[in-house]
């Protein structure tokens, strides 16, 4: 045995005192030996201090073992100790994990004393060191953990005294392991070392910050100082990063980034993330646009957040969108697009379209627009898909989503490239469109004008209205519902501004453009007949409407068609019409085929306040106006239109509503349930 007999006991016994004076022999003797070069008897001696009293069940015999190697550095010296720093530092990080609460504390004090001698000779050691002292910082023992602190500081000296030796990556790989802890103390404790080694000049730690950013996110889920903690070093990291953006992968981070920013369970790490991807937006520009569609599902659903709490992460989002679009709309981008994945942003786009939040649905539609605003060709793929999604989307109870829904479907309709291919998609829409006003009465009355208003803003209005009279026109099994659609067209082209060249050039029937687009108009107004006469007003085919009149003694007057005829009684009264009443004290047929509608119309109604506004305007007239018409042909006359056969026309759509009608009530008096 290398120990005395005296020395041994002594190192073995219960009281503190007894084995520190052991241990002050252990030193003597290893001092002298030091000093003689006899390393062979200094390892004797640390090796039995190791096997026979480090790992001894005997707990006195560990902790003096502890304290005998402590001293063996000690006298070993700064230089020296280098020879058997493995020796010494294995059964002291050993005892570390000690299930006995004072051995874990003297293995602390010990490492310490060692640490204090070796200082540089211990960094290769660190990634051992560090694992253990880790995992101390965490003890439930307030003394260990105090003197674990001790040895914390000391060792942090120790590596900003000696970082041009430190092995930094090997150091990494423990930071990344340990960076994912969710003990607070181990938290506190790498947060500490982070924030040591940022410090230090030499070190650059943003070439490493991929490895260990989401567990530093993480962390800020943690109790007030951890987070606070926590939140100046990324602060710190961010600033180090906007200051030298080159030092760092910033691809390898953003997909940390967005994951962190879809965590709605926690407002600070959503922030923090967001407000990451705002800079890296502000940094790195078109570099970001792969990563379009994950930004996009992080972004989009905290555009829906209303409360105070979350104000801040809203407008965050808010201005990440914005750069986003500014992005991809710059023209010197365009070549860029390209690595966008546009079928997986458009798949995000889809998803939120589904959402409840009205702000959400509307930034996803202007996503899309912009998408075919900027790469329409890549958008005409998608088309056929977003469709269905479209159709929901302008039955939606905001008028702002609907507004934005029909500009997209417009974008859809304009991405077609051959004209046949682009009318069959007008019809396909209206088709779609109508049956949905089929459906539900309700969204035909509350969003019905709005639709069409809309669509004839954004695409061709005569187109529109074409197609839609002749959809109406071939559904012969529902007349009720065409004679409703048609009085509401019918409303919506007269009171429009978004349809005045649609009236102008029905005005203009001389055209046969004009003529064939009033033709088609007029088979389908056929389902409603004063619609019929405003029609015919406005295309001042007055003579017909003479002829129009006379039919209408033969149909049933029922309140709504009076109803309907006061209507177009205050249309006439409106600017709308004001060309119409100057053909009244024009002299030439217009106007007397005109006055002969007008009172043909006045003997219809009942001397109620609106036969009484009609009369008044026709007792305006001269006298001379009426008698001296001149031979002047009428625009009615010169159109080529074959008025007698839309007259048939218009006479069996009429027989055949009042058949229908007298069908219905038939089947609903036949198959009434008994009481």
């Amino acid at each position: 045995m290398s120990l005395s007999e005296s020395c041994a006991k002594a190192l073995s016994d219960k009281t503190y005192e007894k084995r520190k004076l052991g241990s002050v022999e252990v030193e003597k003797m290893v001092f002298e030996y030091n000093k003689a070069k006899n390393h062979q008897q200094i390892k004797k001696i640390i090796d039995t201090l190791a096997t026979q009293f480090c790992i001894s069940k005997d707990v006195n015999k560990r902790k003096g073992g502890l304290i005998s190697i402590a001293a063996c550095c000690i006298a070993l010296g700064p230089i020296d100790c280098k020879i058997f720093m493995n020796e010494l530092l294995v059964p002291v990080l050993n005892c570390l994990v000690d299930s006995d609460v004072r051995v874990r504390y003297f293995a602390a004090e010990s490492l310490y004393n060692i640490a204090k001698i070796g200082r540089q000779n211990i960094i290769q050691f660190m990634p051992e060191i560090f694992g253990a002292l880790s995992r101390l910082v965490s003890d439930p023992d307030v003394s260990v953990k105090n003197a674990s602190e001790l040895l914390d500081r000391l060792l942090k000296d120790i590596i900003s005294e000696n970082s041009s030796v430190f092995d930094l990556p090997s150091f990494i790989s423990l930071l990344r392991e340990r960076v994912l802890t969710k003990n607070s103390f181990a938290r506190q404790f790498i947060i500490s070392w982070i924030s040591i080694l940022n410090a230090v000049p030499e070190i650059n730690m943003l070439y490493y910050l991929p490895d260990i950013l989401d567990g530093l996110f993480q962390m800020l889920e943690d109790v007030q100082e951890i987070q606070r903690m926590c939140e100046t070093l990324l602060q710190q990291f961010l600033k180090n990063i906007k200051h030298d953006p080159s030092t760092v992968d910033l691809s390898r981070m953003t997909n940390i980034l967005i994951f962190h920013a879809q965590n709605a369970n926690n407002e600070l790490i959503q922030f923090t993330a967001i407000t990451w991807l705002r800079e890296f937006l502000h940094i790195s520009g078109i570099q970001m646009l792969p990563f379009s569609s994950g930004i996009l599902s992080a972004i989009l659903p905290c555009l829906a957040y209303e409360s105070d709490s979350k104000k801040n992460i809203r407008e965050n989002a808010g201005l990440v969108n914005q750069l986003m679009l500014d992005l991809i709309s710059k023209k010197e981008n365009k070549d860029e697009l390209k690595n966008i994945d546009i079928e997986s942003v458009m798949e995000v786009l889809k998803m939120y379209l589904l959402h409840s939040s009205v702000n959400t649905k509307v930034h996803s539609l202007s996503w899309i627009h912009q998408f075919f605003i900027e790469a329409e060709d890549e958008m005409s793929i998608h088309a056929p898909n977003l469709l269905p999604v479209l159709r929901n989307i302008i039955n939606d109870s905001s008028d702002e989503v609907v507004l934005e829904g029909l500009t997209v479907i417009a974008d859809i309709v304009k991405s077609t490239k051959e004209q046949d291919a682009e009318i069959n998609k007008y019809r396909e829409f209206l088709d779609s469109l109508l049956e949905l006003f089929r459906e539900d009465k309700s969204f035909l009355d509350n969003r019905g004008s709005l639709i069409v208003k809309q669509l004839c803003a954004l695409l061709n209005a005569e187109y529109i209205y074409r197609t839609l009279a002749e959809i109406l026109t071939n559904d012969t099994e529902n007349p009720k519902f065409a004679s409703i659609m048609v009085r509401k067209l019918n409303s919506i082209l007269f009171t429009s501004s978004e349809l005045f060249d649609l009236r102008t050039t029905l005005r203009n029937i001389q055209n046969p453009k004009s003529a064939d687009l009033f033709v088609t108009l007029y088979k389908c107004w056929s389902f409603c007949p004063i619609s019929t006469i405003s029609l015919c007003l406005l295309a001042n085919c007055f003579s017909h409407v003479s002829d129009l009149v006379l039919i209408f003694g033969n149909l049933e007057m029922t309140v709504d068609y009076l109803e309907e005829i006061d209507k177009l009684i205050q249309l006439i009264e409106s600017p709308i019409f004001a060309s119409l009443r100057l053909i009244l004290v024009s002299k030439n047929a217009d106007s007397q085929n005109l006055q002969n509608a007008l009172y043909g119309l006045l003997m219809l109604i009942p001397q109620t306040k609106q036969f009484d506004l009609l009369k008044n305007r026709l007792q305006c007239i001269p006298i001379n106006y009426i008698t001296n018409a001149s031979s002047v042909p009428s625009i009615e006359s010169q159109s080529g239109i074959d008025f007698i056969n839309l007259k048939k026309h218009f006479e069996v759509v009429q027989k055949y509503h009042h058949k229908r009608k007298i069908s219905n009530i038939y089947i609903r008096h036949e198959f009434k349930p008994d009481k």
